[in-house]
């Protein structure tokens, strides 16, 4: 592991020298490539340099030992010193887990209304107002894509696309179905009712990542539906795209753009192809995971919102880390809850390390 370090150490001194030759600074595609690069192995390198710096106070600290008059002093500083070396060393076994190659990407975000009828959409608008805040407070940037809406303001279905740092690897925890319970808006008798709605978060795939053939491919106009005024009336703006093999329809009516809606049907129709063929390569080494966290199983209850109690219940996590504020959570204060699910992710990625 350290020899690596050594090696990623003396990459980003090379990189931070060359960010700082007149040949890459005079070229702004080869400075930000490099700038890139550099910002990419930095973690890595910081915290190299910190062990190394911690591994200098325990020796210190270890040769102090030798005087009586400092042994007591010693003693502190060694134990000290021994704890912080523990804990660089396991940041930094973190830090050398694969990474995901989705990471950097935008995010496809997907909501649809399930079980519980009008509630099981009204609970989807939730849930996308939900990540629109958190998306805000994340300096994302959130662009609908697609709606169905019902009579009383709930989602049949809501397509929207996340540009931003980070989206991927902070929303991809997200998908699967999100549990309710409450006292619907419908109900009268004042019933607590169990409803739910799927989420679906996928990458956002370039043609570099799958290609998508075009005679396979076919792409109706209609109107668009809903508001829009005299211009929905008089202009066919509304794009559908049928994948012929598979029978995926994807449709896209949010812009007034033809041309924008068809870009859209497709990276949308792309990105779902991407993740079905993903989808078989998971469930080929379905019998080998032990955890479910960030499985991505598009059927998997990952969360109850239980609004009597004010509580949110992620299943995938377990003790005191699994229960969360509920107003919090619905006002987008997401953070807690997916850094919980961060740790459980890497803490099952180290455990399948050292079991290889």
């Amino acid at each position: 592991m350290f020899e690596k370090l050594r090696q990623i150490t003396k990459q980003y001194e090379e990189l931070l020298g060359r960010l700082e030759q007149p040949e890459t600074y005079g070229d702004p595609a080869l400075y930000a490539k490099t700038e890139k690069q550099a910002r990419q192995l930095a973690p890595l390198a910081e915290a190299y340099a910190a062990w190394e710096r911690t591994c200098g106070e325990e020796k210190q600290a270890e040769d102090m030992l030798a005087d009586p008059e400092m042994k007591e002093l010693a003693q502190e500083e060694l134990a000290a010193a021994r704890a912080a070396r523990g804990e660089l060393e396991q940041k930094l076994r973190i830090l050398l887990l694969p990474k995901d190659p989705n990471d950097e990407k935008n995010v496809i975000l997907e909501i649809r209304g399930g079980v519980g009828g009008e509630e099981g959409m009204l609970f989807a608008a939730d849930l996308f107002r939900m990540y629109s805040l958190y998306a805000d407070k994340r300096g994302w940037k959130l662009e609908v894509v697609g709606v169905s809406e019902t009579e009383l303001g709930g989602f049949k279905e809501i397509s929207a696309i996340v540009e931003g740092e980070g989206a991927w690897s902070r929303l991809k925890f997200e998908a699967g179905t999100h549990r309710v319970q409450r006292v619907p808006v419908t109900e009268s008798g004042g019933r607590i009712h169990t409803s739910a709605a799927t989420v679906a978060v996928l990458p956002e795939v370039g043609e570099v990542d799958f290609k998508l053939d075009m005679n396979e491919v076919k792409i109706d106009t209609y109107r668009s539906s809903g508001a829009g005024g005299q211009h929905v009336n008089k202009t066919e703006s509304a794009i559908r795209v049928t994948h012929l093999p598979t029978g995926m329809v994807v449709e896209c009516q949010d812009e007034r753009s033809q041309y924008k809606n068809k870009d859209r049907a497709l990276q949308i129709l792309r990105a779902r192809l991407y993740e079905a063929e993903q989808e078989k390569q998971r469930s080929a080494l379905a019998a080998e995971r032990k955890s479910q966290v960030g499985s991505g199983d598009r059927s998997e209850r990952v969360r109850t919102y239980n609004f009597p109690q004010n509580r949110v219940t992620d299943h995938r996590l377990t003790g005191d880390v699994k229960n969360f504020n509920l107003s919090a959570v619905m006002a987008g204060e997401l953070d807690e809850l997916i850094d919980a699910l961060v740790t459980a992710d890497q803490a099952e990625k180290l455990k399948a390390q050292s079991e290889q």
